[in-house]
């Protein structure tokens, strides 16, 4: 029996892919359609009598998002670009990849009854695209600046199939606490490399990392590895959309594809079990998920698949347990003892609002006391003096030669040190799909 197949019989699967993309020759949309191996592994039909991701946004950090794509047409907001341009993130016309993830996760397809082109996996849920850095080398302030966007805009979930080394920003990590602490949960890609080496934003704690496994169902074998990954989907030949007019249709293999349908089905998820928290949906998709070799209700995740490959249908129809808020994702440490604040500061009281007490205590009020009679002792000298002394000058005082002035430390401190974010080159060009009946969403 083929991979397809097995999932299919043991409930469906996701599997994903990839950070950038190969174009892919000229085909139909048709072509398209029956080449998404993957979504027709998930059993879309049976998965969208449960949930199609209605009232659940989406937010993609990535490259911005071609929201004119025949594919994406009114499933994509505004946004914001963080690029250093300015405005909305929507109308991207240049890099794909943000366009593909955005695909994967909430296109809807098109033509009679919508079986023509790109369908995602929760193709009602909505894509908040933000635009992040288009070069290798990224400011981890346009990641952290990017997650608190998303969190204040209504995002459920955000997806980052992004990768890289380093976790030595304060400021992103300030942001993933903010999510955190606001219920969101953030999915993100392990890389592309094939290494143990952890990068991030994945590794990061509180982050659901994600690897990818291959057609033949094993682990892809460039998927990077290691103690954070908690699932793994399908990420090896993966057709989604692109943004030219020649290249309307891109495949790729690798973990952002991966990626992008766990978010998926965290938003399927999210919107059919709305009182769950970010843990919890978490919880439901490694509780369902199955590892290559056939297991499943693992108790500890495996370094190089997690708790398996997802199961949208079994997540949500399953009865599991809600199980503990935070589920199994590893979270932070408070991040107050690194003098970072992940809310805005109160302003302070007066003395007198709200009929608080003074606050003087008996101990300033001795002070005070005994102040007092130091400044009478003072007086009493200096009248003395001036007696025996009538004619000469009044006693001088000393004066106030510039005390320690207020500047501060200037320029607010380092720096933040950038981020080298890898690239990672996509392998394979089209290969041999199975034929497979056309996907239709339901109520469209």
């Amino acid at each position: 029996m083929s991979f397809t197949r097995t999932l299919r019989a043991v409930g469906g699967v996701a599997v994903a892919g990839a950070l950038l993309f190969t174009a892919a020759p000229t085909a139909s949309a048709d072509y398209i359609r029956d080449g998404q191996w993957a979504l027709d592994a998930f059993n879309p039909q049976k998965v969208w009598k449960e949930s199609t991701g209605k009232n659940v946004i989406v937010a993609v950090i990535d490259s911005g998002v071609n929201g004119d794509h025949v594919d994406l047409k009114g499933n994509v907001l505004p946004g914001k670009d963080f690029n250093g341009k300015g405005g909305t993130a929507d109308h991207e016309s240049g890099d794909d990849h943000g366009t593909a993830m955005a695909a994967l996760i909430a296109a809807h397809g098109h033509g009679p009854n919508h079986a023509d082109g790109i369908m995602g996996l929760a193709p009602d849920a909505k894509i908040l695209p933000i635009k992040r850095g288009e070069s290798t080398t990224v400011n981890n302030w346009s990641v952290g600046g990017a997650i608190r966007y998303a969190v204040d805009h209504g995002a459920k979930v955000i997806n980052m199939s992004f990768a890289g080394p380093g976790d030595n920003d304060l400021l992103e990590k300030s942001a993933i606490n903010y999510a955190l602490r606001h219920d969101v949960l953030m999915v993100a890609g392990s890389g592309n490399d094939g290494s143990g080496h952890p990068l991030y934003p994945a590794a990061a704690p509180g982050v659901l990392a994600v690897g990818a496994v291959g057609k033949d169902g094993k682990v892809w074998a460039n998927s990077n590895y290691g103690p954070h990954i908690r699932l793994i989907a399908p990420g090896q030949q993966i057709y989604s959309a692109g943004t030219g007019s020649s290249t309307k249709y891109r495949q790729a293999s690798g973990t952002s594809d991966s990626t992008a349908y766990v978010s998926a089905a965290a938003a399927l998820v999210r919107s059919k079990f709305p009182n769950l928290t970010a843990g919890q949906v978490a919880n439901r998709l490694t509780k369902t998920a199955i590892t290559p070799d056939g297991k499943t209700g693992i108790k500890s995740p495996d370094p190089k698949y997690g708790y398996g490959v997802i199961r949208p249908y079994r997540a949500l129809t399953e009865n599991i347990p809600p199980g503990p808020k935070n589920g199994p994702l590893t979270m932070p440490k408070d991040l107050s003892s690194l003098g970072v604040s992940t809310t805005p500061p109160k302003e302070k009281p007066s003395a007198n609002h709200g009929g608080e007490k003074s606050g003087i205590s008996p101990l300033m009020i001795a002070g005070i006391g005994l102040g007092v009679i130091v400044v009478l002792g003072i007086v009493i000298a200096v009248i003395a003096a001036s007696k025996k002394r009538r004619n000469g000058p009044p006693p001088g005082g000393p004066g106030y030669g510039g005390g320690p002035g207020y500047g501060g430390p200037g320029g607010g401190g380092a720096v933040p040190a950038q981020q080298q974010f890898g690239t990672y080159p996509q392998s394979g060009g089209p290969g041999a799909y199975p034929p497979a009946p056309p996907t239709q969403p339901p109520g469209r």
